[in-house]
């Protein structure tokens, strides 16, 4: 019989994931935090309703919140409960990463941004990104990169 694996040893599975935040930013460096989550949003994620694209990370005082994020509510949500879909959620960090984020972002000028959220052990995890913004030229120089490469990748299979 074959040994059950341990607790949050299953690779992560995907949730939801902001491919927007990678065209719009830099991303330096790459955090991930855990989510205080209601019931009903803990069941909208298992269905993967979540969206990402519009969400960003802020932080008040001493903690940090994710802004934004869409997770709509399932048609069958329970009756004394009213979802609101984009309430604040807060992010858990541990005081050596916020301290970090948080000279980030008042001294340093960074933005937080949402990468992707996925499931690691049974609960919901999202990776944060410390970015930087992209001007239009950093955009239009990244696109002619990845066609090239694409290009290159094309021009090499057809050769073999």
């Amino acid at each position: 019989m074959a040994a059950k694996p341990a607790r949050g040893a299953e690779a992560p599975r995907t949730i939801a994931e902001n491919r927007k935040a990678r065209h719009d930013y830099f991303i330096e460096e790459q955090f991930e935090a855990g989510l205080v989550l209601e019931g009903w949003e803990v069941k909208s994620l298992r269905d993967g309703r979540a969206n990402l694209k519009e969400g960003y990370a802020v932080i008040r005082g001493t903690e940090a919140f994710l802004l934004g994020a869409n997770f709509s509510p399932l048609p069958s949500a329970s009756t004394h409960v009213q979802p609101d879909p984009v309430r604040p959620r807060k992010l858990l960090l541990n005081r050596r990463e916020l301290n970090r984020l948080i000279g980030a972002v008042e001294r340093e000028g960074y933005t937080l941004v949402p990468l992707s959220l996925y499931w690691k052990g049974g609960r919901a995890k999202v990776a944060i990104g410390l970015a930087r913004g992209k001007k239009q030229h950093d955009k239009r120089a990244s696109d002619r990169d990845r066609d090239w490469q694409r290009q290159k990748q094309r021009l090499l299979r057809k050769d073999q």
